[in-house]
C-alpha cells in the first residue's frame, strides 16, 4: 500500500505487518502470557497453520465469533481468522445469553469458538438460533497452542487480505438497545495505525507494552495488539485483570508502554503496592475510553515520572482519533490534536453543516481514511452516522485556538462505564420485561472511580413487593454486570417533557445529585 508522504510505514493488511515482523525479528518474543511465550517466527507460523485449520468452515460466509480472554491463544487466533481472509468478531465472554444471542443472529457466522470456560453456555445459545452454526473450543487438540507448536514451521497462506477486505466487525452498544456491528476493512486499521505511529512513535525492536484491557475491546486491539505488531515489540498480556499483577508486570517485565484506562491508572495508584513498584523502565502511557480526573493524571506523573497521554476515539473511527504528543505541553483536560489525515470539525448540534468557531461546544464531526465502512445489516443508522464523507460522532465538544479538542458531553444518549459504552436504551428493555415493572428510566450518573454508573428509575405494577437487590438480580440474568444498575429508585410516575418524553434531567436533580442511594447494590 502507498503511504502518504506524511505518514510512516502503511501497510496493506494487518497480516502483511506479521510477516514483516516475522521476516526482520523473527527470534524475539512477541507474545507473553504467564509462562507461555512466541517468538515472531513461531507467531506467525502459528497463525499460518490456524488459518488453514479455519479455511475448511469459510463456504458459507468468511464471519468467525471468537468469545475469549486474554491469552496468547487469542492473539493467535484473532489474527489466524484475518489471515484466512475471513472476518473476526471478537466478543465479551461475560455477555449474557441474551446479549450473545443477538450478536450472533446479527453477524451470521460460519464458525464460533470460543474459551472451555464458555463452550457449554455459547453452544446452547447457538442451539437456539435459527441456522446451525459450528462451536469450537479453542482447548481441543487440533486449535490447541501446545499443538499449534508442534506443528511443522507453516507460512502465512496467499494471497493475503487486501487493504478493502473487511478485518473485523467489532459489536457496539445500539441506541436502538441492539448492539451494532462497525465493520473495519484492513486498510482502515492499518492506515489508523500509521497515524498513529506518526503522532506517537514507538521503538522498533525495543518496546514492552502491557496488556491489562481485554482484547475483544477495540482499544486493547489499537493501543495493544496492533501497535506492538507494528513496531516488533513485546505485548505482555494478563489473562485477567488484577491491580497486584499488573504493578508486578511493571517491574518484572520491564515495561515501557502502558496503555490503560482512567479506572486502572486510579486503582494502580490506590494499591498498598505502587509506593514498591519500579517504573523506571515505563517511558509513555495512553489512556482512552473514558475522561482521566486531572488528580489522578498530575498524581500519576508525580510519582512515577511518566507521561499519560489522553486520547479520543471510536468503534466507529477505526478507533483512534486524536491524542497529545509527547512533546506537547501537558493540557489538563484536553484529548489533544487530531492524528495526521484526520479532520475534526465542531458543528451545531441542531443545523449540522454550520461549523462553529473556536471555543464554542458543539457535536464532533471526523473525517479521515480511518473511519470504519458502515454498520453490518444498519443501512438506516449508517446513513445516520456517516453524512457526506463524515462520522457524526454524537460525542459534544470544543477545539481551542491552539487545535486542541476537548470532550464536553455526549449528545446521544449514552454511559461509560469503566471503558465500555452502555446505551440505557438497553437496560430500559430489559427491565421493562419483568412483568411487575410498568415503566423504566435509566440514565449514566458520575462515579469517581468508574467514570460513570447505570442507575435506574422504576415504576412498579400495584401492591408488588419488588426490590431493588432482586431486580439487579434479575438484570444480571439478562445484562453484562457493568450493564446492571447500580442505583435504583422506585418511584409512582417519571416525569415528562412537555413533548411527552421522558425527563432524565429531572429524574437525576430529583434522584441521583445528592448522596449516594441506599438502593446501591451492585455487585462488588
Amino acid at each position: 500500500m502507498n503511504a502518504p508522504t506524511c505518514l510512516p510505514t502503511v501497510y496493506e493488511s494487518i497480516i502483511h505487518m506479521l510477516a514483516d515482523a516475522a521476516s526482520c525479528s523473527p527470534n524475539s518474543v512477541a507474545l507473553q502470557c504467564g509462562e507461555e511465550t512466541l517468538t515472531y517466527a513461531e507467531y506467525a507460523s502459528c497463525v499460518g497453520t490456524l488459518a488453514r485449520s479455519l479455511t475448511q468452515f469459510l463456504h458459507k460466509n468468511p464471519r468467525i465469533v471468537l468469545v475469549a480472554s486474554n491469552s496468547v491463544r487469542m492473539a493467535v487466533t484473532m489474527l489466524a481468522v484475518q489471515a484466512a481472509r475471513a472476518q473476526i468478531v471478537p466478543v465479551n465472554p461475560a455477555y449474557t445469553d441474551r446479549e450473545l444471542a443477538e450478536i450472533f443472529d446479527d453477524a451470521d457466522p460460519a464458525l464460533v469458538l470460543c474459551d472451555a470456560t464458555v463452550f457449554e453456555r455459547v453452544n446452547n445459545v447457538l442451539e437456539g438460533l435459527a441456522s446451525q452454526v459450528v462451536c469450537l473450543s479453542l482447548s481441543q487438540d487440533e486449535l490447541s497452542l501446545m499443538n499449534l507448536r508442534r506443528q511443522p514451521f507453516s507460512a502465512l497462506p496467499l494471497p493475503m487480505p487486501s487493504a478493502a477486505d473487511t478485518a473485523c466487525i467489532q459489536y457496539t452498544g445500539g441506541t436502538t438497545g441492539r448492539s451494532k456491528g462497525v465493520e473495519i476493512t484492513h486498510g482502515q486499521i492499518c492506515i489508523n495505525v500509521s497515524q498513529r505511529e506518526a503522532s506517537l512513535p514507538t521503538r522498533p525492536d525495543t518496546e514492552v507494552v502491557l496488556c491489562v484491557m481485554p482484547l475483544f475491546h477495540v482499544f486493547a486491539t489499537a493501543m495493544c495488539l496492533h501497535l506492538t505488531l507494528y513496531c516488533r515489540g513485546r505485548l505482555v498480556l494478563l489473562p485477567e485483570y488484577h491491580v497486584a499483577d499488573a504493578l508486578a508486570a511493571i517491574a518484572t517485565q520491564r515495561v515501557t508502554i502502558l496503555p490503560a484506562g482512567p479506572t486502572v491508572f486510579s486503582a494502580l495508584l490506590a494499591h498498598p503496592h505502587f509506593r514498591t513498584t519500579a517504573f523506571n523502565s515505563l517511558r509513555i502511557c495512553f489512556s482512552g475510553s473514558a475522561p482521566l480526573r486531572p488528580e489522578i493524571l498530575e498524581e500519576w506523573e508525580r510519582r512515577t515520572s511518566t507521561r499519560i497521554l489522553e486520547g479520543y476515539g471510536q468503534t466507529e473511527a477505526g478507533p483512534v482519533i486524536s491524542y497529545m504528543r509527547e512533546s506537547d505541553v501537558s493540557c489538563v483536560g484536553s484529548v489533544g490534536i487530531p492524528l495526521v489525515l484526520t479532520e475534526v470539525q465542531i458543528v451545531d448540534s441542531a443545523d449540522s453543516e454550520r461549523v462553529l468557531p473556536v471555543g464554542e461546544r458543539g457535536e464532533i464531526r471526523v473525517r479521515g481514511p480511518q473511519i470504519m465502512s458502515g454498520y453490518r445489516n444498519r443501512p438506516d443508522e449508517t446513513a445516520t452516522t456517516l453524512r457526506g464523507g463524515w462520522l457524526y460522532t454524537g460525542d459534544i465538544g470544543f477545539i481551542d485556538a491552539a487545535g486542541r479538542l476537548y470532550i464536553c458531553g455526549r449528545k446521544k444518549e449514552m454511559a461509560v462505564v469503566g471503558g465500555y459504552n452502555v446505551y440505557p436504551r438497553e437496560i430500559e428493555e430489559v427491565l421493562c420485561t419483568h412483568p411487575e415493572i410498568r415503566e423504566a428510566a435509566a440514565l449514566g450518573i458520575p462515579d469517581p472511580y468508574r467514570g460513570e454508573v447505570i442507575a435506574a428509575c422504576v415504576v412498579l405494577g400495584r401492591d408488588s413487593p419488588l426490590t431493588a437487590s432482586v431486580l439487579q438480580k434479575y438484570c444480571g440474568e439478562r445484562l453484562a454486570s457493568y450493564k446492571i444498575p447500580r442505583f435504583i429508585e422506585f418511584t409512582a410516575s417519571l416525569p415528562r417533557t412537555s413533548l411527552g418524553k421522558i425527563d432524565k434531567a429531572c429524574l437525576m436533580r430529583q434522584f441521583f445529585d445528592a448522596s449516594p442511594s441506599r438502593n446501591d447494590l451492585a455487585a462488588k
